[in-house]
């Protein structure tokens, strides 16, 4: 797996395959094409950052900040490993699952990913409707920004009455959302961050 463009761009990057599901280059590709030049010094979170692969890509093509998120210490120590390959600058790396970062944070963001594992069995958590459902996304992201979601082609796109889905689109076995806030007054009140 590589880095797509910007500074770092063809640069390989480790992942952690029994960890996680990476995006693969062409879904990133796409990915970055729709957001163009949204991600020129925004303030990202990567969310079930797994390799970092997104934010990395980010940081990589101009974003300001990233903090990479992930519960996995073997995702941690990948991402570790990758910031140092690639050099690139911004980052900040957080160990824990992405409810208890969104709850503990005080930062707001410009973009922010969330690509978990898919849900295969009606059992499995469905992480973006959990996230939506939580009620600490919407005060996380700034007024004008956007929530990425990535899920299987097969899974319906989650609604929530605070969040307008902009945009859906299928790639492979992928499906991209892209969310954005209906309403902001309902956010609750931001704490500091308890991550390691």
């Amino acid at each position: 797996m590589r880095i797509i463009a910007g500074s770092a761009g063809r640069m390989a990057i480790k992942v952690p395959h029994e960890v996680a599901r990476p995006t693969t280059d062409f879904v990133r590709q796409a990915m970055f094409s729709i957001l163009g030049e949204r991600v020129i010094d925004a303030h990202i979170a990567d969310l079930f950052a797994g390799s970092g692969a997104l934010g990395l890509e980010s940081l990589s093509r101009g974003a300001s900040s990233c903090v990479f998120v992930d519960e996995s210490h073997q995702a941690i120590k990948t991402i570790h490993h990758n910031l140092n390959t690639t050099r690139l600058e911004g980052a900040r790396v957080m160990q824990c699952d992405a409810l208890s970062f969104l709850k503990r944070d005080s930062l707001r963001y410009d973009l922010i990913f969330a690509d978990p594992p898919y849900a295969k069995h009606p059992l499995d958590t469905e992480h973006i409707s959990k996230l939506l459902d939580s009620g600490w996304l919407l005060p996380r992201l700034k007024a004008d920004g956007l929530f990425y979601a990535e899920v299987s082609k097969n899974t319906k796109s989650p609604e929530h009455e605070h969040w307008h889905l902009i945009d859906r689109r299928h790639y492979g076995s992928s499906a991209i959302l892209l969310y954005q806030a209906r309403d902001r007054q309902e956010a609750s009140k931001p704490e500091e961050s308890g991550c390691s």
